[in-house]
C-alpha cells in the first residue's frame, strides 16, 4: 500500500468509497431519527449522500486530500486540514471489502506526518458515539488518539 496525492480522476472512486464506508451509519441514523429526519439531512438518499458530501468538500479547496492504493487501484481516502497549530481529519474511508489491513492506519501515518511537516501540535477528528461508528473510533485508538470529549447531538421534528 501506498499514499499519494489526490487527483481529479480519483473523484468517482473517492465518492464510492465514501458512499459503501457510510452505509452501517446511514443505517443507523435513519434508524434512530426517522424518515423525516435522514431525508433532509441526505436529500440525494443514503446510497448517495456521502460520497456527494465529500465532493463538496474535495471541490472547496479548504481541505487536503490524500488517497491510499493497492497495487494501483485506490481502496481508502482521507481528508485533513491545517489551521495554524491544528490539524484535523475529517472524512475518510476505506474499502474493507478488499480484505487488506492497515488502510486506515496508513492513512492516518501519512496524515500524520504532513502535520508534523506543518509543526502540528494538535490533532482532532470527530466521530459519533454509537455503534455504527465503533470500528472507526478503534481505528483512532490505534492511531494514538487517547484523549476525547464526549457531546451528543439532539434533533426535533417541528410541525
Amino acid at each position: 500500500m501506498n499514499m499519494r496525492e489526490y487527483r481529479e480522476e480519483d473523484l468517482a472512486k473517492v465518492m464510492d468509497i465514501a458512499n459503501i464506508a457510510w452505509q452501517p451509519i446511514r443505517k443507523m441514523s435513519r434508524e434512530t431519527l426517522g424518515d423525516t429526519i435522514a431525508d433532509i439531512m441526505n436529500p440525494a438518499g443514503d446510497a448517495l449522500s456521502k460520497g456527494l458530501q465529500v465532493k463538496e468538500q474535495i471541490e472547496s479547496g479548504n481541505w487536503g486530500i490524500a488517497v491510499c492504493e493497492h497495487e494501483g487501484e485506490v481502496v481508502g481516502f482521507i481528508t485533513y486540514s491545517i489551521n495554524g497549530l491544528w490539524g484535523e481529519i475529517c472524512n475518510n474511508g476505506a474499502l474493507t471489502s478488499t480484505g487488506l489491513k492497515g488502510i486506515g492506519q496508513t492513512m492516518y501515518k501519512f496524515v500524520m506526518d504532513e502535520f508534523r511537516k506543518a509543526n502540528v501540535k494538535v490533532v482532532k477528528v470527530t466521530t459519533g458515539l454509537d455503534w455504527a461508528h465503533a470500528p472507526a473510533r478503534r481505528a483512532y485508538e490505534r492511531a494514538g488518539f487517547k484523549k476525547h470529549l464526549d457531546s451528543t447531538t439532539y434533533f426535533m421534528e417541528l410541525d
